[in-house]
């Protein structure tokens, strides 16, 4: 039997989030600069954004860029920087109905790529589809640190109370309020962490990791990843009981 036909089409995660490893060493391994490896990563992207919509996923978000990466050699980051204003191309979203969306601290982004970025949003905000989020100058810690501020913002000119904290107030105040929790979150290049990702959000996610580089993770990949959600029991601290109940 084949991974497609494996994968249950009325159980699809309504979100994937992604960790994508290793675009170096992929490149390493083949004798190639380490731009060689994220130039082929983003061509994964567009594969992986493609399969994801015919799926059924209603959400994509990717780890594009954490707040880490910053100390990265200026030239890798500057390549970087320009893979992502070379890639924002209309037909991934608009060919497929996808809408764009990011996360992270922009302030820290050159001006031509937050230009770049909010163009993208504007054009594909009608499309309705899939939103594909790329996370980028993003970190949870960096997150829950702003909304913190938000929250101590608020109760410092009486509009919120402490006692007013909670968790759906805390949720409003992140970046990716505008979307569920991701049911699945997947890691490329066989490590075992999720590297300040979604670590709020994550709270009851399923967690695959997988040996495949990023630039080798194609279309079986991500079906074989959802087959594999596809067979847990998700409880969220119910007994298994009180799930077959429902």
């Amino acid at each position: 039997m084949s991974i497609s036909t494996e994968v249950d089409m009325e159980r699809i995660p309504r979100h994937i989030a992604v960790i994508m490893d290793d675009n170096g060493r992929w490149a390493k391994a083949k004798e190639l600069p380490r731009t060689a490896g994220h130039q082929q990563g983003v061509e994964t992207v567009k594969k992986i954004t493609e399969e994801a919509t015919r799926l059924g996923v209603e959400y994509l978000t990717l780890y594009t860029f954490s707040t880490e990466n910053w100390n990265r050699p200026e030239p890798e980051v500057a390549a970087l920087m320009g893979l992502i204003l070379d890639h924002l191309e209309d037909e991934i979203f608009m060919k497929n109905n996808v809408r764009f969306r990011v996360i992270g601290d922009l302030e820290r982004i050159p001006e031509q790529v937050r230009v770049r970025l909010h163009e993208c949003m504007e054009r594909t905000k009608k499309n309705e589809k899939m939103t594909m989020v790329i996370a980028l100058s993003y970190s949870s810690r960096w997150e829950l640190t702003h909304a913190m501020r938000q929250l101590a913002e608020k109760v410092k000119n009486g509009s919120l109370q402490p006692t007013g904290i909670t968790e759906e107030s805390i949720q409003e105040c992140l970046a990716t309020s505008f979307m569920p929790d991701p049911d699945l979150l997947i890691r490329t290049g066989g490590e075992l962490r999720i590297s300040n990702y979604l670590l709020w959000q994550c709270a009851y996610s399923e967690f695959y990791f997988c040996d495949t580089y990023w630039p080798d993770f194609d279309e079986e990949e991500l079906r074989k990843a959802i087959a594999d959600y596809q067979s847990r029991e998700r409880r969220f601290g119910k007994t298994g009981e009180q799930v077959a109940k429902k």
